[in-house]
């Protein structure tokens, strides 16, 4: 029993880990287009989301229970799964967060979990229909929902605003966009804060704490909000530069219309207690407001290399948590090689980050514009009243660029 009572406080303190990561790691789906556009300052704006998100933490515990009594059985789970689950998905989170890729942190918990109960108790142990409708399912649609969202508002705040000068009205959408990045804030604190939660709550009944199906205490409640507040002040700054611009370059119209469209989708999911990534619905958004401009720049190459790291997250994540797993079930000796593994882990990636920082100061750096946009860019359409000749000669030589056409002088 005394060493149940120390893994079970390894197991919470591990959790909290894991939120503070999703915090740090998770900054950018509420604050990096506020960023990008200058509506806020880089530290101003993870201070309003860190706050918003703890706000966000009391507000349902729908997703908690999904995640406490749904996607695994609690019978047969030990607290060495949970602890296993837990390290997969810290890893990952850091991982890609070296490389600035926004992926999702509640897909690598949900692949920890996958895995290591794959490897402790075998497919009995994981509701598959309940992965497929509340984690596999949300994750397909809820980004195209965001992004259709977006490019939908996108077109329409244009459309409206088609007879203002545009600069008269930026500082009224960067206004909207404050109010709409503190709505997503919220948003991620009624959603990704419930996930540890939910972690806790699991642990806490398989510790024989709390009885199953049990609401996550109070204190978990407090504790795990707090986390990833923190975390979310930290600011990831190498995925806030990734989406603010490395996807599209944003203007204040674009960042409002993506914010708004990502809050209302994570709210709605946190009301059904789907426990979707947060991370690919603003990610969705944003490359929705990129489309929706017209002659927006996205860049296709890193939205690829985000759709990657979405797929491989709930597998890679799942691969770990099965790797700890089966050290765990040696016993003390086996949970203290997992948490040495994960703490050298862990100091490796904080070294090589270390090799190019990132923070508030380089967090908006000029990025280069894709090579799909500047191909539809090169075939722009040519100047009106050009004659034949002259239409002829603004046509690129191989290898060269197009001269300059002579435009008829006016009088």
């Amino acid at each position: 029993m005394e060493h149940l009572t120390l893994l079970l406080g390894i197991v919470i303190i591990t959790a909290l880990v894991f939120d503070f990561t999703n915090g740090f790691h998770d900054t950018a789906n509420a604050m990096a287009t506020t960023i990008s556009t200058g509506a806020l300052r880089p530290k101003t704006a993870v201070a309003m989301s860190a706050v918003l998100n703890l706000v966000g933490a009391f507000l349902s515990v729908e997703v908690a229970k999904t995640i406490s009594g749904g996607i695994i059985n609690e019978q047969g789970i030990t607290t060495e799964v949970i602890f296993a689950a837990l390290v997969g998905a810290i890893l990952w989170n850091l991982l890609t967060w070296l490389l600035g890729l926004p992926s999702s942190s509640s897909h690598a918990l949900f692949g920890g979990l996958i895995g290591a109960t794959l490897m402790s108790v075998g497919s009995s142990g994981v509701n598959g229909d309940v992965v497929v409708t509340k984690v596999l399912l949300p994750a397909v649609a809820a980004p195209v929902v965001a992004g259709i969202a977006s490019v939908l508002a996108t077109k329409l705040t244009y459309r409206i605003g088609r007879r203002t000068d545009e600069k008269a009205t930026a500082k009224g959408y960067r206004a909207g966009q404050i109010a709409s990045a503190g709505l997503v804030s919220l948003a991620h604190g009624t959603n990704d804060a419930q996930k540890t939660m939910g972690v806790i709550t699991l642990a806490l009944v398989t510790g024989n704490v709390i009885a199953p199906g049990s609401n996550p205490p109070l204190w978990v409640i407090v504790s795990a909000g707090t986390a990833i507040a923190l975390g979310t002040y930290l600011g990831g700054w190498r995925i806030i530069r990734t989406m603010g611009k490395g996807l599209t370059e944003l203007r204040p119209q674009q960042g409002f219309a993506a914010q708004t469209g990502a809050a209302t989708v994570i709210l709605a999911s946190s009301h059904l207690g789907f426990s979707l990534s947060t991370t690919q619905v603003c990610s969705g958004a944003v490359l929705g407001a990129g489309v929706g401009r017209k002659g927006g720049v996205v860049r296709w190459s890193t939205a690829t290399r985000m759709a990657v790291a979405w797929c491989l997250t709930l597998p890679a994540a799942a691969v770990v948590g099965a790797g700890a797993e089966y050290l765990t079930r040696n016993g003390p000796w086996g949970v203290a090689a997992v948490a040495a593994l994960l703490i050298a882990g862990s100091g490796v990636i904080w070294s090589l980050s270390r090799r190019q920082p990132v923070d508030q100061h380089s967090v908006t750096p000029d990025e280069p514009a894709g090579v799909v946009t500047t191909a539809i860019a090169a075939v722009a359409p040519p100047p009106a009243g050009l004659s034949a000749d002259e239409l002829r000669a603004t046509i690129p030589a191989p290898g060269g660029t197009a001269p300059e056409p002579s435009r008829p002088a006016t009088v």
